[in-house]
């Protein structure tokens, strides 16, 4: 595929992981508890699942059938929400050893479900990555599509493993703004799955 397609696409992508959202409050709640890289890599797998279901063709048919797209956006708006309370309830600070009631490979598994479970990010997919192929290009359209996936992919894995490890270093010696920052996290996450499912009802 062209590199002007790719290098267009990932201008686009960088500006859509720069806006915070779920995958930032889950990834600064994480890099409070010193999980950075165990957060950084559930999110880049929860997308690389993602890149293969909208690769495969998958994507559209979700989008494009209201009970599976309410059924994912139900799932991943509650699993959010309960994300947000057990943050609320037990704010981290970086001067523990860590969450002990949660493990890196807990906050693998959780960060997977977090970028797997959005049904704004499938959408993004979906309506995103066609607009950067090209029908006549060598590579067929699953391919071009896989590659701007792993594009997007590798984008977040970067970004996201920045904001844990810097909301980790910033506040290290800050245990009570920690907590706050911690909680802010918690009620984001709570505030974003009560609006997916408010945006999905209304439509």
């Amino acid at each position: 595929m062209p590199a002007s397609n790719l290098l267009a696409f990932w201008a686009v992508a960088a500006l859509l992981i720069a806006v915070p959202g779920a995958d930032w409050a889950f990834a600064i709640a994480a890099g409070l508890r010193r999980h950075a890289w165990a957060a950084a890599t559930g999110i880049t797998l929860g997308y690389l699942a993602m890149t293969a279901v909208v690769a495969a063709g998958l994507g559209l048919l979700i989008t494009s059938t209201p009970v599976a797209l309410t059924a994912l956006t139900v799932t991943g708006a509650c699993y959010l929400a309960w994300l947000g309370v057990r943050t609320l309830r037990d704010p981290s600070t970086p001067t523990t050893s860590g969450d002990t009631a949660t493990s890196p490979r807990q906050t693998v598994a959780q960060g997977f479900a977090v970028s797997a479970l959005n049904p704004k990010g499938l959408l993004v997919f979906v309506a995103l990555l066609p607009q950067f192929t090209t029908p006549a290009a060598p590579w067929p359209i699953p391919l071009q599509l896989a590659a701007l996936g792993l594009a997007f992919t590798a984008t977040c894995a970067v970004v996201y493993l920045g904001v844990a490890a810097t909301a980790h270093a910033v506040l290290r010696a800050r245990p009570s703004a920690a907590r706050a920052v911690s909680r802010v996290s918690g009620a984001s996450m709570i505030v974003i799955g009560a609006a997916l499912v408010l945006e999905r009802v209304m439509t």
